[in-house]
């Protein structure tokens, strides 16, 4: 049996897969895989790292730094500044890349990872999906999480990566790929919260971008073969003040992410899962 781990993207909601991690070592599920994308690359790669229940204290250490309060923290007038330098993007991507390699500490190649790694980043010269797994770690997992916009696109011999949920944000279908018989899906639960018709061009941009999320998610869960087992854990539900567009940059909520995330994944494990 292959146990694979699937960490979604999500940004700041990726808090959740702590709680999840905390609630699966407990239960004395191991991966021998992890896939994950933008910040479930950097959660997945922390866990490749040191898949034991010991990762949990390393991420709430990485989640509560000062490195990670600065990636999306700079003040409006230097948003500004990099924009009108760059006209591509607001936030310095030094900062990402301290996080990043902060995480992963001396652990500078994926095959200097306990447990195999692929993380997704998109391509934009081949308008298609990339899969790292081997090689320079910090540079694949920067491009996974190089949010269009926010960040600049990454560049990996000659080419431009940007953020892996443009592509692929729960890749359940790249586990089942690499031969996973057991998944576990760590998504940040968007997928669990409904849609509704817009009524505000806020929420016609938000909902076309989550039809867009989800929609792959949906058809890969569908199309899992016989004899593949996937368990998607719940995320414990939103936080006060997800609905806002600013709510990427928001890390205030990331303790009560963890606990809530915890307590449903624990239940769901507990109940036979």
């Amino acid at each position: 049996m292959t146990v694979a781990f699937v960490l979604g993207g999500g940004g700041v909601r990726g808090a959740v897969h702590v709680g999840m991690l905390q609630a699966l070592f407990e239960a004395g599920v191991r991966p021998d895989l992890l896939v994950g994308t933008s910040i479930g690359a950097i959660n997945g790669a922390a866990v490749a790292a040191d898949p034991s229940l010991a990762v949990v204290d390393r991420l709430l250490e990485a989640w509560a730094s000062p490195t990670a309060a600065s990636v999306y923290s700079e003040p409006w007038y230097r948003q500004v500044a990099h924009l009108a330098r760059s006209r591509t993007h607001v936030f310095d991507p030094a900062k990402l890349r301290a996080l990043v390699a902060e995480t992963v500490g001396e652990h500078r190649t994926f095959e200097d990872l306990q447990v195999p790694l692929a993380v997704a980043a998109a391509s934009i010269e081949r308008a298609a999906q990339r899969w790292f797994d081997s090689g320079p770690l910090v540079d694949a997992i920067v491009a996974s999480a190089s949010v269009p916009g926010a960040l600049p696109p990454a560049e990996i011999d000659g080419e431009h990566f940007v953020d892996g949920g443009v592509v692929d944000s729960i890749p359940l279908g790249e586990a089942v790929r690499r031969g996973a018989s057991t998944v576990y899906v760590l998504q940040v639960g968007r997928i669990e919260e409904p849609l509704t018709a817009p009524t505000t061009p806020a929420d016609v941009a938000r909902v076309t971008f989550e039809i867009s999320r989800r929609h792959r998610f949906f058809r890969e869960l569908d199309d899992v073969p016989d004899g593949v087992v996937v368990h998607v854990l719940p995320s414990g539900g939103p936080v006060p003040g997800d609905e806002k567009l600013t709510s990427f940059r928001r890390l205030d909520a990331t303790r009560r992410r963890i606990e809530q995330s915890y307590r449903a994944a624990a239940g769901y494990l507990a109940d036979g899962a």
